[in-house]
C-alpha cells in the first residue's frame, strides 16, 4: 500500500472532481464560448465551478479568474500590477523566500531597471515586520508575500502588508501567492487587505493544468496572456473545462477547514514527537508552521539517499520543492542553515486522508534508513 506524503507538490485527484471531469470530458464538451445549447451547458458549468472556487475564499464569483496554473496566475499577477503602475513608482517588495514562479519574475523586473526589496527571513522563514514597514514607501508599486512557503510552511503576515502599504500612502497593489494555503487556512483576501490572490487545483485534491487568480472588485491590471478575450481578457485561451469544472468539484468536496486543521496540526505533533527519539534529526520547521509542512534533516544521509530508500517501500516524501528538482535549496540557504543540514533535508507533506499509520511507517522507514546508511 502507497503512503504518499508529498501532499505540497501535488495531491491525489478526489472522486467528486474525478467523476466531474468524466461528465465533462464525455458528455458536456462544449466550448463555453459558443452560443448554442453545447455551449451554454459549459458556460454554465464554468460559472458553477468560478462560485465553488470563490466560496472558499469568500469573495465575489466576478473577482475570480481561471488560469492555467498558480505559476500562470502568479506572473500575470506580478507583472500585470507593474505594467499597470509603472508610471507610478518604481520599487517592488518581496521576500528571499518565495516561489520561483514569483522570485524569477523579479529577477527579471530587476534586469529592466526596477527596484526589488527581497525581506530577509530569520532562521525558521519569518520576516520582521519592521522590516517590511520600512521597506514600503511611496515609490512602491507591488508587493509580492506567499501566505505559506512551500518548503518549510512558514506562514506570513501578509495583512500586515497591508498596513504597511496604508501607512506609507504607497500606490502599491498587494499580491499574495496562496497555492499552498488555499484550502488548509481560512483565507479572507478583502478582509486582509489583498488585491492579488493566486490559487491551483493540484494541491487541494484537483486536477493538474488549471488554478485562478483573484483579482479584488476595482482592481485593474495589465493582462500578461493575450489571445481570444477569455476570462474577461485576463487569461486568453479556451477554458480547460474538465480541468475547470473538477476544481470547482475539488473545492466542494472539501471538508470544514478548523477541524481539518485542528485534525492535520495533531498529525504533525504525533509525527514530530516520534521522529525526535530518532539520533541526529533536526526538524526544520517551525513549530507553528503550517502543520501540513514538516522540513526535516536526517544527518549524515543526503536527501536523495533517504528518498529513494522509502520510495522502495512505498513510502513517497520529496527534497524540498518539486520545481526545484537536483538544486540546493535557496529557502533552507536563505534561513542559514548549514550545508550538511540542507544536503540532509527533506519534506513531508500531508493531506486529509493523511493518517498516524502513515507516520509511524515513515517513521519506521527512517529509522531503517539510519541502520542502513548512516556510519
Amino acid at each position: 500500500m502507497d503512503i504518499y506524503l508529498d501532499n505540497s507538490a501535488t495531491t491525489k485527484v478526489c472522486d467528486e472532481a474525478v467523476q466531474t471531469m468524466t461528465q465533462m470530458l464525455t458528455d458536456n464538451y462544449g466550448n463555453p464560448s459558443s452560443t448554442h445549447r453545447k455551449g451554454l451547458d459549459a458556460a454554465e458549468a464554468l460559472n458553477k465551478a468560478r462560485k465553488q472556487v470563490a466560496g472558499i475564499l469568500s469573495c465575489s464569483p466576478d473577482e475570480i479568474y481561471f488560469s492555467q496554473g498558480g505559476s500562470i496566475a502568479n506572473n500575470t499577477a506580478v507583472y500585470g500590477a507593474v505594467n499597470a503602475l509603472r508610471r507610478r513608482g518604481n520599487r517592488i517588495v518581496t521576500t528571499s523566500i518565495e516561489h520561483p514562479s514569483v522570485l524569477r519574475c523579479m529577477q527579471d523586473l530587476e534586469s529592466k531597471g526596477f527596484e526589488v526589496v527581497y525581506l530577509k527571513p530569520n532562521r525558521y522563514g519569518s520576516f520582521s515586520q519592521d522590516d517590511l514597514y520600512n521597506a514600503v514607501n511611496r515609490n512602491t508599486i507591488l508587493v509580492s508575500i506567499m501566505a505559506v512557503n512551500n518548503e518549510i510552511g512558514v506562514i506570513n503576515p501578509v495583512a500586515a502588508a497591508s498596513k504597511a502599504i496604508k501607512r506609507a500612502q504607497s500606490p502599491a497593489l498587494l499580491h499574495c501567492d496562496a497555492v499552498q494555503a488555499f484550502g488548509k487556512l481560512p483565507l479572507h483576501p478583502s478582509k486582509d487587505g489583498i488585491d492579488l490572490l493566486s490559487v491551483s487545483a493540484h494541491k487541494v485534491h484537483g486536477p493538474k493544468g488549471v488554478g485562478a487568480l483573484y483579482i479584488r472588485k476595482g482592481v485593474q491590471i495589465k493582462p500578461h496572456v493575450l489571445g481570444g478575450g477569455q476570462e474577461n481578457g485576463m487569461f486568453a485561451g479556451t477554458e480547460a473545462m474538465p480541468a475547470i469544472a473538477g476544481f470547482g468539484a475539488a473545492c466542494a468536496a472539501m471538508p470544514d477547514l478548523a477541524k481539518q486543521l485542528d485534525k492535520t496540526t495533531a498529525l504533525r505533533n504525533y509525527t514530530v514527537q516520534r521522529l525526535k527519539t530518532l539520533p541526529k534529526v533536526e526538524i526544520n520547521s517551525a513549530a507553528d508552521s503550517l502543520p501540513y509542512i514538516i522540513n526535516l534533516s536526517v544527518m549524515g544521509i543526503p536527501s536523495e539517499v533517504l528518498i529513494n530508500h522509502l520510495s522502495r517501500q512505498g513510502i513517497y516524501i520529496s527534497a524540498g520543492s518539486a520545481c526545484k528538482r537536483g538544486h540546493r535549496s535557496e529557502v533552507l540557504r536563505a534561513i542559514g542553515l548549514p550545508v550538511q543540514q540542507i544536503d540532509a533535508a527533506v519534506r513531508v507533506s500531508f493531506s486529509r486522508y493523511s493518517s498516524d499509520a502513515d507516520a509511524d511507517a515513515l517513521v519506521s522507514g527512517i529509522e531503517a534508513a539510519i541502520q542502513r546508511f548512516r556510519r
